[in-house]
């Protein structure tokens, strides 16, 4: 299959205007094709060649403006069009489609608990292709006048309105103006909710099995939904552009969501089965925010090409968070965004495949899909956050209202965002988003405090990197009192760096803080004195956000080399059983178990960190023994149960249902319960299949998959290498689960001798299954537990002499990349 260049996309948009798609699809053909007619008006301004994209089962018959195409011609995923003349022209295309199992194109899904098929469309940048013929590039926008024949009994949501005309045919309304990969199609026998709000009709849906999950939160969706419609109708002078707000929660789905005009899709792990904490709410509302950000920034306004993803990412990243903020219950997002977001900006910002915000040029589509990343959303996020805060929300809202008017239902470039936010300041908004849009890496900001006279104090901050940066600097002292220390807030001062002079401190604080209100994106160190307050008094700052940066900052300097991991321990020990916010404690506890204790200390030491770990959750547990923070005691109950070094405690839990006090096990926690039960040898294929049983829905697959590929046997590891590897059967969540299961830092001697064929197998798997598996083997089955420099040679020369397949090779990189920096934190 070719992949689309930007040549060859500027060149067929100089040629062609695309009016209308009318497409077709029958549904009824059976479980592993559907049928997909398509006619395309478009016009052709001048004499040339070009070409349409498809991707069929099988190319039944093509003409253009009546005359026959041989379906020969076509060329993997090109079906040439000669000869055009300047003028109208018709191209009809009648198409077999496959059906996808990896979440591309047409996915589709039979639910384990009822049997009922559900599938829907993701067509992200070039699976339209598999769903219907395309000139698949984002700035041939066009009407789509979409029909589907559907099986009795199902409801069929597309971008507009849809009414059903009878005997399983489905008109949707026409779209206004919008690209190729933002068409949606989503048919089953969905459970749906539906209301109205301000003259529009909303609607909420799931699959049947998930209804029960889906109604008592119904109302939070919807009050969460019209909240950020209600906002952004304040902050945006463009009103919502199209016709109807649908929501659909579907399965087995890649992202978190995709941003389908009119038909938003996410992830059904959204619909909660079982516990979850407010901060997990917190996450899904923002999501909510996100998506409906993309209603006008990627879908009124649509990137010209792949290298301005950031105009899509960055804006419903950053738009999302403060949104939710300003308009939800949700008051502290910023704190989430900072301690669980940020870090994957961070991260990524690191590696060799880093890259700009917005890179000057993105060669093709398989290139753009790998800048889907921390950078496009955590760090363009975060450059946004410092933009808003140097420019004033003023003049950037006045900005953004300009670019919308300027190219709405159109196509956008940086350039021409940068020149709409220039028409309301008088900044040079221009030499900033060269500094912080174009170019890589993460600038370190030390602080350097000097003694003057009478014992005043001057900062100086020591700035490693290129960008400027507006800071408040947090001056705290410490005060003691009968209920331990605590830390004030004397004065918070903004500062601009690089400096022009030293900035005056007056007496020395007790913690001096760069970056106080996280409205920048730097590392932070800090100076010895405050360093010192900080292991002592952390959890006496009075802020969460404040606490965010100084969390960031100590994982920072424990993945640098700079702070030694058992020390993150420590003040994680000390300090998470004060702290009340629960995404700090998520974010913590993350880190120190699934980096620390797995990664960046030995083998030798792992016990001890465990042991820690365990305590850590045990003293959360005893916390809130009076049920005053449930959410609280689900995370300490959830990460106790992750650390486990014994199972006699946790099997005991399995045992009587419950935990002591509660909570209840819920399908989450007892496969969570199992999954760790195997790790330790301490349950056996009879328990999971009694499990399974019990719990025989879609997660509860993916539950027993991830429990048998954990369970140390040789057979156990045979056996499901053999699935991920070999039979090309496994779906999207099915391959995943199973390779969470499969590496554990516990059985290194089992696994030693899957490690050097991971890498051939990795590279023939991706290359016959495509992108979405080629992430998920390298996301989820790479061995990164196998911490050595054989590993890193066997990667770097699969990497050299391999020739991975674009996605997979990223992954490699960065996985290769963290395990080298573990490597040099253990060393250290």
């Amino acid at each position: 299959m070719s992949v689309l260049t930007r040549d060859e996309a500027q060149t067929r948009a100089k040629l062609l205007d695309v009016h209308r798609y009318t497409i077709a699809l029958d549904l009824t053909t059976g479980d592993e094709t559907f049928a997909s007619r398509t006619v395309v008006r478009f016009t052709a301004r001048a004499e040339a060649d070009t070409f349409v994209e498809l991707k069929p089962a099988e190319l039944r018959e093509a003409t253009l403006d009546g005359r026959p195409l041989d379906p020969e011609t076509l060329d993997g995923n090109r079906l040439p069009l000669k000869g055009l003349t300047a003028g109208e022209h018709e191209l009809r295309i009648d198409a077999v489609m496959r059906y996808s199992r990896t979440g591309e194109g047409m996915h589709r899904f039979t639910d384990p608990s009822d049997g009922e098929s559900y599938v829907y469309t993701q067509l992200f940048m070039d699976d339209v292709q598999r769903v219907f013929a395309a000139f698949d590039q984002p700035d041939l926008k066009a009407v789509f006048d979409l029909t589907v024949t559907a099986p009795e009994g199902w409801t069929v949501l597309a971008n507009g309105i849809t009414e059903h005309l009878g005997e399983g045919r489905w008109q949707a309304a026409p779209t206004p103006l919008i690209s190729t990969y933002l068409v949606a199609v989503a048919a089953g026998p969905w459970h749906s909710v539906r209301t109205e709000h301000r003259g529009l009709p909303f609607g909420i849906h799931c699959r049947r099995s998930l209804a029960p999950y889906l109604d008592p939160d119904a109302d939070e969706i919807f009050e969460i939904t019209k909240q950020c419609y209600d906002r952004y109708h304040e902050k945006f002078e463009e009103p919502y552009p199209f016709d109807s707000y649908d929501q659909a929660f579907v399965p087995e789905f890649n992202a978190g969501a995709m941003e389908n005009p009119g038909l938003v899709t996410f992830r059904d792990e959204f619909v909660y089965r079982s516990a979850v904490t407010d901060t997990e709410r917190q996450t899904r509302a923002m999501v909510i925010a996100h998506e409906m950000a993309h209603m006008w920034f990627g879908d009124l306004v649509t990137l010209r090409w792949w290298d301005d993803i950031w105009l899509n990412e960055s804006f419903a990243e950053y738009m999302g968070y403060q949104t939710l903020t300003e308009a939800t219950r949700f008051t502290d997002t910023w704190v989430d965004f900072g301690v669980m977001r940020k870090g994957w900006g961070y991260d990524a910002d690191q590696r060799p495949s880093t890259h700009p915000v917005a890179p000057e040029a993105v060669e093709d589509t398989a290139s753009a899909m790998l800048n889907f990343d921390g950078i496009s959303y955590a760090k363009g996020a975060s450059a946004l956050r410092q933009l808003v805060h140097w420019l004033g929300e003023k003049d950037f809202l006045a900005g953004i209202n300009t670019h919308f008017a300027r190219h709405r239902f159109g196509n956008a470039t940086l350039a021409d965002f940068i020149d709409s936010l220039a028409s309301a300041t008088e900044r040079d908004v221009h030499a900033w988003a060269d500094a912080w849009l174009r170019t890589t890496g993460v600038d370190t900001l030390r602080p350097v405090v000097t003694r003057g006279e009478e014992a005043t104090y001057t900062l100086q901050v020591e700035h490693k990197g290129s960008r400027p940066h507006r800071i408040a600097v947090g001056l705290y002292d410490q005060d003691v009192t009968d209920e331990g220390r605590h830390l004030v807030l004397r004065d918070r001062l903004d500062l601009d760096v690089p400096q022009n002079e030293p900035l005056p401190i007056g007496k020395r604080p007790a913690l001096l803080l760069l970056n106080d209100g996280d409205l920048t994106y730097a590392k932070v160190r800090f100076d010895p004195q405050s360093f010192t307050t900080v292991t002592e008094c952390l959890s006496g700052l009075p802020s969460p956000l404040t606490r965010a940066v100084v969390w960031n900052a100590l994982r920072d300097a424990v993945r640098d080399g700079e702070l030694p991991p058992s020390a993150y321990l420590e003040a994680a020990r000390a300090h998470l059983p004060h702290e009340t916010d629960l995404a700090l404690v998520q974010g913590v506890l993350a880190f120190a178990a699934t980096y620390v204790a797995d990664r960046y200390i030995t083998p030798e030491e792992r016990p001890a960190a465990l042991s820690l770990l365990t305590a850590l959750c045990r003293d959360l547990i005893r916390r809130t023994e009076d049920g005053d923070n449930p959410g609280l005691r689900l995370i300490a109950v959830r990460h106790c149960i992750n650390v486990a070094a014994h199972p006699d405690t946790i099997a005991a839990w399995l045992a009587d249902g419950t935990v002591p006090g509660g909570p209840e096990l819920d399908p989450e926690l007892r496969w969570r319960v199992l999954a760790r039960l195997a790790v330790l040898g301490a349950t056996d294929e009879a328990a999971i299949a009694a499990e399974l049983a019990r719990d025989p829905s879609a997660t509860g697959q993916e539950g027993a998959a991830r429990c048998r590929a954990a369970l140390p046997s040789e057979e156990a590891k045979a056996a499901a290498w053999d699935a991920m590897f070999t039979r090309d059967d496994l779906s999207n969540y099915l391959f995943t689960a199973t390779a969470q299961g499969f590496w554990q830092p516990e059985q290194a001697d089992l696994v030693r001798q899957y490690v050097p064929r991971y890498y051939d197998d990795a590279v023939a798997l991706a290359a016959r299954r495509g992108p979405a598996i080629a992430d998920a083997v390298g996301r989820w089955a790479f061995p990164d537990y196998a911490i050595d420099e054989d590993t890193l040679r066997l990667g770097e020369t699969c990497l050299r002499d391999a020739d991975p397949i674009p996605a997979l090779r990223r992954k490699l990189t960065d996985q290769l990349d963290d395990l080298g920096r573990a490597l040099r934190v253990r060393q250290a």
